[in-house]
């Protein structure tokens, strides 16, 4: 999976990954340019207009500036520029699924024969006939995603994986790197810089998706054996054949986090990757408990997402609200106001030993390194030295990651 041959923002062929003509790739690329543009060009003059305009009129009417994001959200909902950034910010994510959709159905049986010629890597997938999917995993479409992440049932069970390969790609604005991986990358190197006695024999990945950020774990540690789980059908049967074509053995199974049937104490290290915020505030506690229980003495848990409420101002958890209020995220507010290092503590973890800290974006690294000849992997936090700005893709350039050691 070496990028050093490709655009960093642009995202690498696979076997499984969609078939697309040039005028799929026509639309497909103006919905990435066209969400660069919300962000980088509207976003800012929103910012200005709330505390130009939100604050101060919300200050003469209640003595103070809005202290979260419910009282900025008070000030500022009824402002014309802020609605039509959020009229424009839902209709790009919606385009977004629906650039990607037209290209899949014309792909059909190519992908299926595709996914059928692919030599075995390794790997491995199972499947539970009688798995119950979560309600709260399948009562909505998350991200506004058709069909959700279990989606709607074809043939090969390829659709759904296929849809959210190549719309996660074009959400993040090519900022998940090639392989869109860039979550499970980062992670990776902050784990071989900051927890150097770590060498885990066995990584399961809760959460996975469509093995995106699963498979750098097999390609970084080519000792350990790697698992992954998700509650998705559709979206393990894709990750497989995705693995098995860039030659990642990974054992993928369907599992929910909250109860696996793994035996206690077999991985010296569990990962999730933007897995907190899309579980309900009951789930959350079971997951932090399974985790102690599924790890074996001296391993550690960590759970990438993005910073918790307390740790920005109001403005900046408006941004970041709108994704429970407009994308179909109902957990999304919620997770970023609980304490998780309580919930760690509850569970078992040392909470004297559990915090929070920041993984480095690895494409970003990598734009570095590329730019400059002298970069040195001790440069990589200067990258993460600075303010998350509201609706930048990552925090400061670098992914907020909760560590606990058992």
């Amino acid at each position: 999976m070496d990028s050093s041959a490709l655009n960093t923002f642009q995202q690498a062929q696979h076997p499984v990954l969609v078939a697309s003509d040039c005028d799929d790739r026509a639309r497909q690329e103006f919905v990435k340019s066209f969400k660069t543009h919300i962000q980088q060009s509207i976003l800012p003059a929103v910012s200005g207009v709330y505390f130009q305009r939100a604050v101060p009129a919300y200050a003469n009417d209640h003595g103070k500036a809005p202290e979260d994001h419910r009282e900025a959200r008070q000030s500022f909902a009824d402002d014309p520029l802020f609605q039509a950034y959020l009229c424009l910010n839902r209709s790009s994510q919606e385009l977004q699924w629906f650039s990607v959709i037209d290209a899949i159905e014309a792909d059909t049986q190519g992908l299926a024969s595709r996914a059928n010629d692919i030599a075995p890597a390794g790997g491995s997938l199972t499947l539970d006939a009688n798995f119950e999917i979560p309600n709260y995993v399948s009562s909505l479409d998350i991200h506004c995603m058709p069909g959700g992440y279990c989606g709607p049932a074809d043939a090969a069970k390829l659709h759904t994986g296929a849809l959210y390969d190549r719309g996660v790609y074009l959400y993040s604005m090519g900022y998940m790197g090639p392989n869109n991986d860039d979550m499970g990358r980062s992670v990776c190197n902050y784990v071989k810089r900051n927890l150097p006695d770590l060498r885990p024999k066995r990584i399961l990945d809760l959460g996975c998706t469509v093995g995106h950020s699963t498979l750098p774990y097999a390609e970084l540690f080519p000792d350990a054996e790697v698992h992954a789980i998700d509650v998705s059908e559709a979206c393990l049967t894709y990750a497989h054949h995705r693995a098995e074509g860039m030659g990642m053995p990974v054992h993928f199974a369907q599992m929910n986090a909250e109860q696996t049937s793994f035996e206690s104490g077999s991985f010296d290290l569990i990962v999730s990757h933007i897995l907190l915020h899309e579980t309900s505030t009951k789930a959350l506690p079971r997951i932090f408990k399974e985790c102690h229980r599924l790890l074996a003495p001296g391993g550690a848990v960590i759970h990438a997402d993005l910073p918790p409420f307390g740790d920005m101002d109001a403005y900046t958890q408006l941004i970041l609200d709108n994704e429970t209020w407009y994308n179909n995220e109902p957990f999304w507010s919620a997770m970023r106001t609980k304490d998780q290092i309580q919930l760690s503590a509850d569970a078992g973890f040392d909470k004297a030993t559990t915090h929070f800290d920041t993984a480095p974006m690895a494409i970003m690294e990598f734009a570095a390194a590329s730019a400059d000849e002298s970069y040195t992997e001790e440069m990589a936090t200067e990258l993460t030295d600075r303010e998350f700005t509201a609706g930048e893709y990552a925090p400061g350039g670098g992914w907020e990651v909760l560590i606990a050691r058992k």
